[in-house]
């Protein structure tokens, strides 16, 4: 089997990264069977994508007969999970963040998928491993993890499970660069790949600040907004879903150690209901259509620009021990594509000095009780150089 032989693909779960999912396939020609367990729901996601398509005609950069073909013949919408993959070549799962679930689709889809289909799944974090251990073809199961927006983003992750065939494997990036995208090999199934892993330690270190009252939010945000970033900290926690964050820290601490684990008061914001724009209250008020009113005056001078860059290249050289990727670059390459950062942290932090990198990790460390921010040994022999 090879790239060629991918005529057909099949996305479980229309939902924000599904249906993009869906639409980035849809635009190389390739036919689509998009499902979702209810009607309203795989209609939503079909609807987002004709929106979508209909303003790349509008802007030049999609030719019109692409639009009705899509709206012909290659999309197809179902809430039979059997019938989506009856068909497919290569299945990509993008439901909630649930192993037991995850498993049970999986299982599912085993049964239902022709023998030599692959099975790809979008979780940004949980184990591709654990998913492929409940089908009968652990060879043909690897990681496609997305960045959203995926019509936008340019990183996907390509991920080796513990069973994934080197063949699985090539015609996964063969996908990936079919669509234009970058696609960056993970070697190793490990907790959050690289991208999500490596975003983990500055997402810790700023909920520790935060939870020790030395920054508020609103000035830590307008900080980080003045320094040139369309978003702070605390306004994309809040756009995510502070039940995101927990579930996904909750993980980390699970699979990785404590460390990684939620601060008390992100549980507490949890517990009250207030999970961010979804419901209108989280970190700030969110109007219903718009964004928290951030004052850029009140910047914080209490913050280096650093410490987040210092513990994510921390936590890249850990990557790097544990064979998940080959070099620091690869690193990087993940964080430019995937969030839109005009520079990595890799780069940044080669304009560092060794000795200041290590002082910086060690005052965090002891500041903030966080073993994860300790300088690795790759860190300490000045391996964040290569």
């Amino acid at each position: 089997m090879n790239i060629d032989d991918i005529k057909t693909v099949a996305v479980i779960g229309a939902g924000d990264m599904g249906h993009g999912i869906a639409e980035v396939a849809l635009l190389t020609g390739t036919r689509v069977n998009l499902y979702d367990v209810k009607d309203e729901y795989v209609e939503r996601g079909r609807d987002r994508i004709f929106s979508s398509v209909a303003k790349l005609v509008e802007k030049g950069r999609v030719p019109a007969e692409l639009d009705q073909a899509i709206r012909g013949k290659l999309l197809k919408t179902t809430t039979d999970l059997a019938e989506a993959a009856a068909d497919a070549d290569l299945v990509i799962e993008a439901i909630p963040e649930i192993m037991s679930l995850k498993q049970q689709v999986f299982g599912d889809l085993d049964k239902a998928a022709p023998a030599h289909a692959l099975l790809a799944s979008n979780t940004s974090t949980m184990s591709i491993t654990e998913i492929a251990s409940a089908t009968r073809r652990p060879e043909k199961v690897l990681g496609l993890h997305y960045f959203n927006p995926a019509v936008l983003m340019k990183l996907v992750e390509v991920i080796r499970a513990e069973g994934t065939s080197d063949e699985t494997m090539q015609i996964g990036m063969a996908y990936a660069a079919k669509q234009k995208k970058v696609g960056v090999y993970v070697k190793k199934d490990a907790p959050g790949f690289i991208a999500n892993r490596v975003n983990q330690a500055p997402a810790v270190l700023v909920t520790e600040i935060i939870e020790r009252g030395e920054i508020e939010p609103e000035a830590l945000d307008a900080f980080v907004r003045r320094m040139g970033a369309a978003m702070g900290p605390c306004e994309l926690t809040d756009y995510v879903g502070i039940d995101v964050m927990v579930n996904v820290s909750n993980y980390f601490a699970e699979k990785l150690g404590s460390g990684y684990g939620p601060a008390k008061h992100l549980l507490s914001m949890m517990e009250r209901g207030d999970l961010g724009k979804k419901t209108g209250k989280g970190y700030f008020d969110w109007p219903e259509g718009g964004r928290p009113e951030i004052d850029l005056s009140k910047a914080t001078r209490k913050f280096n620009f650093l410490w987040p860059y210092m513990v994510q290249i921390n936590e890249a050289s850990k990557l790097i021990q544990e064979g998940v990727v080959d070099t620091m670059n690869e690193v990087d390459l993940a964080m430019i594509n995937g969030f839109g950062a005009p520079i990595g942290p890799v780069a940044i932090g080669r304009q560092i000095s060794k000795l200041d990198l290590i002082d910086g990790l060690e005052f965090l460390a002891k500041r903030y009780d966080k073993e994860i921010f300790l300088p690795t040994n790759r860190v300490r022999a000045g391996g964040h150089k290569f």
